[in-house]
């Protein structure tokens, strides 16, 4: 049985057990500057203490120990102690270039304890951790500076590629994007690894755990829970979840309404309460688990854990409170299409109006300001065009230099920032430049079948990676074409609410209804 299907079969049984903290445990070592080097970095020339992803090379028997504890406590699925083990963060220690080395030492030492206490009755299994990183592509660290990013989507997803390759290559069973402060690395971090499933030709189970930054439930680049799981739908991810971020009964109201609107299964590991004045987390093991108990009485949760300061004690106590309840009933079926930018948009009638044509004194300007680089005045005209009504942002250009700078403006305002865009190119580099910039789901085209079904196909694939929908033009016989076109999306794995057809028609309705009555699930641009 595949790894799917196994931990399928078990999450509808009963409430899959997630392990606790690394972190807390490796503090109790009370390791030293040279037991961080070991043999292998005694002449490094850059301090290594503090290290954990270090110790995998150093000290794999103490990392391994820490993980055969969380499985006799009960855990069912262990993480990599790879939160930071991409090149990104190791390039503080000077120890970029070992990222694959140490991703994969790790996913080894976690399976290896995996598989010495796995049994047919309570099979164990390994989940490849990929952490957020220090750097958000989102945000901003110069104000009075757009163009300035902590990180660029490039340089996040080839780290995170060879992080995702590390652990691969170790043995993991499933991968783990957690902690997601900005939504837009966790795409440029599921980009990578759909890009190695697709070249290894494997399916593995992905996770999604977000950490908000306030009590609205917003992450730290502003986007809110719903407006994040839209942003990630078009990975199918196997579960999505929260930790970190607050204790227990804090999280509880957030993973309520994840647990209301998501189609998977759903995951929580929360802190163990909140850090004192010396940063140690108070909160019990029998404290804990009794909060805790409240996610199951309430059917929000199908796999859970724990996160900051928690302890095989606290695992084993919350595995033995889960064992008295059912999982969360998962409901696959979706109502609406839902798109996003710092907020969520919901097309409740099939038809998606792409045209900023609520002010065309106002998109003209806007237009002008775009074709002669006012980019600040651009994203003024663009706030005034979403506060006079208009729902998805149209901005058309076959420049990838004015896309780029424009999105650097317009991101940076949370009143523009939370509605969807549409980037309207006929040129493939730019609709990728557009796309790199945005955490939420928007849409991108147009593509068509002009230069034949080859590239149509490949442009097609492009557009979902991104986690946009594809806006699709119809040439002259336009049933035809879109009977074509929705046969060659489907048979390579494209949902019907990532096609929008974008028919054209002038008073002639005949293309539309036939669209409606034979692409079941389309959207269509009018």
């Amino acid at each position: 049985m595949v790894i799917r299907k196994k931990l399928d079969s078990i999450a509808e049984e009963r409430i899959i057990i997630l392990d606790g903290a690394m972190g807390s445990l490796i503090q109790v070592l009370n390791l030293d500057e040279k037991s961080y080097r070991g043999n292998l970095f005694t002449d490094y020339p850059t301090p290594l203490e503090c290290c954990n992803d270090l110790l995998f090379l150093t000290r794999p028997g103490a990392i391994g120990a820490i993980h055969d504890t969380y499985l006799e406590a009960g855990a069912d699925i262990i993480e990599t102690c790879s939160f930071n083990s991409s090149s990104i963060v190791l390039n503080d220690y000077g120890l970029g270039h070992l990222s694959y080395d140490i991703s994969a030492a790790a996913a080894r030492i976690a399976r290896k304890s995996a598989d010495k206490i796995s049994s047919y009755e309570k099979p164990r299994f390994v989940a490849g951790s990929l952490g957020p990183t220090n750097k958000g592509a989102s945000l901003y660290p110069d104000v009075n500076n757009p163009e300035k990013r902590s990180i660029k989507w490039s340089e996040l997803e080839a780290s995170y590629y060879e992080n995702a390759r590390g652990l691969l290559d170790g043995g993991i069973d499933l991968f783990l994007v957690e902690t997601v402060f900005d939504t837009l690395n966790a795409k440029a971090a599921l980009y990578a690894i759909t890009r190695l499933l697709e070249e290894r030709r494997i399916d593995v189970p992905i996770i999604i755990s977000a950490a908000i930054s306030s009590e609205g439930g917003q992450l730290l680049s502003g986007q809110n829970l719903e407006a994040f799981l839209i942003s990630l739908q078009h990975i199918k991810p196997w579960a999505v979840g929260l930790n970190c971020s607050f204790d227990a009964p804090k999280i509880q109201p957030h993973l309520k309404k994840l647990s209301e609107t998501a189609s998977c299964y759903t995951s929580a590991y929360p802190n163990a309460g909140i850090p004192n004045k010396f940063g140690r987390y108070d909160q019990t093991p029998e404290s804990m688990s009794s909060a805790i108990e409240s996610y199951f009485k309430e059917g929000l949760v199908n796999i859970i854990g724990g996160c900051c300061g928690t302890t095989p004690a606290h695992i084993a106590a919350i595995s033995k409170i889960a064992q008295n309840y059912s999982p969360r009933k998962v409901s696959r079926t979706k109502q609406y299409a839902g798109f996003s930018g710092l907020e969520p948009l919901y097309i409740k009638n099939g038809t998606v109006c792409l045209k900023n044509n609520n002010d065309p004194k106002l998109w003209d300007e806007f237009k002008t300001a775009l074709a002669s680089g006012d980019y600040e005045d651009a994203a003024d005209i663009a706030r005034d065009i979403i506060e006079n009504g208009c729902e998805i942002l149209n901005i058309e250009t076959d420049d990838e230099n004015v896309i780029t700078k424009f999105l650097d403006y317009a991101l940076m305002n949370p009143y523009i920032a939370k509605k969807p865009f549409y980037i309207n190119s006929q040129k493939l580099s730019v609709l990728k430049a557009g796309l790199m910039h945005i955490q939420g789901r928007g849409f991108a085209g147009p593509i068509n079948l002009t230069n034949g079904e080859a590239e149509f196909i490949h442009n097609a694939k492009v557009i979902q990676r991104y986690g946009a929908a594809a806006v699709i033009t119809l040439d002259n016989e336009k049933i035809e074409n879109a009977q074509k076109i929705y046969r060659l999306l489907k048979e390579i794995g494209y949902s019907a609410e990532n096609i929008v057809f974008n028919p054209d028609v002038t008073n002639d309705d005949s293309v539309c209804l036939w669209i409606r009555d034979n692409c079941p699930g389309v959207l269509i641009a009018l």
